[in-house]
């Protein structure tokens, strides 16, 4: 039971925790007000009875023969009242109606009544008597309850000079009464600011809320959206007016929106590149296929020879056997390049080491002379060493491919020069041919795997179309970019590699084997 109580408060919905964690304070303060209120009303109108009262005593005295306070000392010539009783306390001039008196000699009771509203006194009962009586005779003020249609009264006893005790009181009934309609205005008012202030708090709660809601609705409208079917597409979104509150649910919204974007952006990067892995499998297997079918051709070629009983020529033979290694080179040579960019978009750690841009450019250019000896290839790079944090083998191969590609898609005679300097603490490596060019609606996808050029750039060579895919993996490996302009007779590869510093000059790269001849070489600053 106990820990349901404790559980219950977390239940209610946050406008009622805002509207409680509102009113209850307000409560309580509105509680301790009318309490210290009405406390004070009590002090100030007891205070006013108690000075009242106090001329009643002295009434009280003098007309029991004591002018003067009592318990002063015995005027001459005073003498013990009739023999009915004494002095008449009650009759005393100026004495109020209500007012209450009570003379005791030697424990009996010689007087004891209530000045009535028509003048005449109203005896005490024996149990309000002895009430009364009950009082320390110590001349402060005391209140006493008397029940019946007296009340509460404020009372004074005193001990005369004679050894009597002489108790006076007044009601009061008009300060209870006085309190008690301060108690009701206090609560009736209390409860109506209460209840204006629920009212004007749940209008204001609700509509400060109002864009929590608009929030609340966006994100269920955002799960019942088919995002795992493929859907991309995010249109909901918190309203503009619920961002601009300048507040903390303004804060929601805005983060809520920013959010969604960055799902949406995320989504539309997943399915791009779930496309491209559909695309890339599917060229793949296209690559694939080819030299699979025609090893599986070749083979059926034999088979068929020697089922109908004959026997294969020789020379069909070793054709067969020809064709058959090319179309497995072929493969080999895919599934290497295939097998190297899924390492590098696993991101695995190269092999890094200081290496010379200048000697590695210098390289690639005389494996291009060999393999195309009837295109004119120039090197231009600094006559001190270009030296570069990076992995050897992979920014030779991006030398290489980057002159492959130059070699298989420009004609006979084309013109390709390296050329290598630093600017900005990065190396700048350029590739610039004089060929056909590249056509501008390719441009944009020369570096996705298997792209194609067109006749100019055909595929007679065997190109697989991972070749420069290949060098813009390697390229962001080493945190570096490559960019393409192209234009007729005037296309440029460029590289950027981060950390580049120039070297020493090296004593022994005069010892170096010289260039081919078709080579030139042409150094630069």
């Amino acid at each position: 039971m106990a820990g349901g109580l404790l559980r219950r408060p977390h239940r209610l919905s946050l406008r009622a925790r805002l509207l409680w964690t509102f009113l209850v304070p307000l409560a309580v303060v509105l509680v301790l007000v009318g309490v210290v209120a009405t406390a004070a009303l009590q002090r100030q109108l007891i205070s006013q009875v108690d000075s009242r009262l106090g001329q009643a005593v002295n009434r009280s005295a003098s007309a029991a023969g004591y002018p003067g306070p009592p318990g002063g000392r015995v005027p001459q010539g005073y003498t013990d009242g009739d023999a009915d009783g004494g002095p008449d306390v009650l009759g005393a001039r100026g004495q109020g109606a209500g007012t209450l008196a009570v003379r005791s000699a030697d424990g009996a009771t010689t007087q004891a009544g209530v000045v009535t509203e028509g003048g005449d006194v109203e005896d005490l009962t024996a149990a309000q008597t002895a009430e009364v009586l009950a009082v320390p005779a110590d001349d402060r003020p005391h209140t006493v309850g008397l029940g019946g249609n007296l009340g509460s009264y404020r009372v004074v006893a005193s001990r005369l000079p004679d050894g009597d005790v002489l108790v006076t009181g007044l009601p009061l009934g008009a300060t209870s009464a006085a309190v008690g309609q301060l108690i009701t205005v206090e609560v009736a008012a209390g409860l109506a600011g209460l209840l204006v202030t629920a009212i004007a708090g749940t209008l204001v709660v609700r509509r400060t809320l109002r864009p929590l809601s608009h929030v609340a609705a966006t994100a269920t409208r955002v799960t019942q959206l088919p995002l795992a079917s493929g859907e991309v597409a995010l249109p909901e979104r918190v309203p503009e007016e619920d961002t601009r509150t300048g507040d903390e649910v303004g804060q929601v919204g805005t983060a809520l929106n920013r959010l969604l974007d960055h799902v949406e952006t995320s989504l539309h990067a997943r399915q791009n590149s779930e496309m491209q892995v559909r695309q890339f499998v599917a060229d793949a297997s296209h690559e694939l296929r080819t030299p699979l079918a025609s090893i599986r051709g070749y083979a059926e070629f034999i088979r068929r020879q020697e089922r109908d009983g004959g026997t294969p020529r020789p020379e069909d033979v070793a054709h067969t056997l020809r064709r058959v290694e090319s179309e497995a080179l072929r493969m080999s040579s895919l599934v290497d390049e295939l097998l190297l960019l899924a390492r590098l978009d696993a991101g695995r750690d190269l092999e890094l080491a200081e290496v010379d841009l200048g000697m590695v450019a210098v390289d690639a250019v005389s494996d291009a002379h060999v393999a195309a000896p009837s295109h004119r290839w120039r090197v231009d790079v600094p006559p001190v060493p270009v030296l570069v944090q990076g992995d050897a083998a992979r920014l030779h191969q991006v030398v290489a491919n980057l002159l492959g590609n130059v070699r298989s898609h420009t004609p006979e005679g084309t013109t390709a020069t390296v050329r290598l300097r630093v600017e900005d603490g990065a190396a700048v490596l350029s590739v610039v041919d004089d060929g056909p060019g590249i056509p501008a609606e390719l441009q944009p996808h020369v570096f996705e795997r298997f792209a194609r050029g067109d006749a100019s750039r055909s595929r007679a060579a065997g190109s697989t179309g991972l070749g420069l895919a290949i060098v813009d993996a390697v390229v962001a490996a080493h945190d570096g970019t490559v960019a393409v302009h192209s234009r007729p007779a005037a296309t440029a590869f460029t590289v950027r590699l981060p950390g580049a510093a120039l070297g020493e000059p090296d004593p022994e790269q005069d010892q170096l084997e010289p260039l081919p001849a078709p080579v030139r070489s042409v150094t630069g600053g």
